[in-house]
């Protein structure tokens, strides 16, 4: 459960807002304080317990939040508030749940809780980086092994360009230009295959690193990706931009 929140922001106006959306989505949620700036915040952190969540903008009075981390310790999860989306990189290495562009759409704030909930859910005692590791299997798929014939061929994930669900039927799109139909789902699949490599772009898409050719900003801050030899347009939604962004960047 998110019982305490920390918000980190120095301008009363989106503060207010922040507080109306978080009490909205949680009415009794405790707004514990609402820090303006990095110096007020690291000498809060360093006289307080941990919060559950910290709502934390980007830029504040007198330097980035992410200098907080270099002066204290944050335990509990962040979600990151700002108008611009350059920092996406450096927030999901500071304890990053989600990174949201202003202004917050409530449905945004309410996907992003969620995923704060889960993981307290799974265990609130642990770090978010060896949570996140410990959610990650050990090892991830190297292949698929499909009935052929009168037997089975196996086919290596490294040659699957993307995978695409249609009417319920998910097809794996290889290098050669092969279609072969999976029995697995997009969910099952995103769990099984390696996170450096692929990256469930919306519902219907799971897209391979090396496939990407091109990758061109749209409207409302959402990204159009482009495939090498398929002319199909992978249309990325404005918040999974963000964490395309920091994925190919890693």
């Amino acid at each position: 459960m998110i019982n305490n929140i920390v918000i980190i922001e120095d301008e009363k106006l989106n503060a207010d807002r922040l507080k109306r959306l978080l009490k909205g989505l949680i009415p009794n949620i405790s707004i514990l304080v609402v820090l303006e700036s990095v110096t007020d915040s690291v000498a809060w952190f360093e006289d307080n317990g941990s919060p559950d969540l910290v709502m934390m903008d980007v830029r504040l009075a007198d330097g980035l939040s992410f200098d907080i981390f270099k002066k204290t310790s944050i335990k509990c999860p962040v979600i990151f508030t700002t108008a611009y989306d350059e920092y996406a990189v450096q927030a999901f290495k500071h304890n990053g749940m989600d990174y949201l562009l202003k202004p917050i759409e409530p449905d945004e704030l309410e996907i992003a809780l969620a995923k704060v909930e889960q993981f307290n859910k799974v265990h609130d005692t642990q770090t978010i980086e060896s949570l996140i590791s410990s959610l990650r299997p050990k090892e991830y798929r190297k292949r698929f092994l499909l009935p052929f014939k009168d037997g089975y061929k196996a086919i290596l994930v490294a040659d699957v360009s993307y995978i695409f669900v249609e009417f319920g039927i998910t097809t794996a799109h290889l290098n050669d230009k092969a279609e072969i139909v999976l029995p697995q789902s997009m969910e099952e699949l995103e769990q099984q295959l390696d996170p450096q490599k692929f990256f469930r772009a919306n519902r219907q898409f799971i897209i391979n690193i090396d496939s990407i050719a091109e990758v061109l900003n749209y409207f409302n801050g959402k990204l159009k990706v482009f495939l090498k030899g398929t002319d199909k347009e992978i249309i990325v939604s404005r918040n999974k931009s963000i964490s395309l962004k920091a994925w190919m960047d890693s």
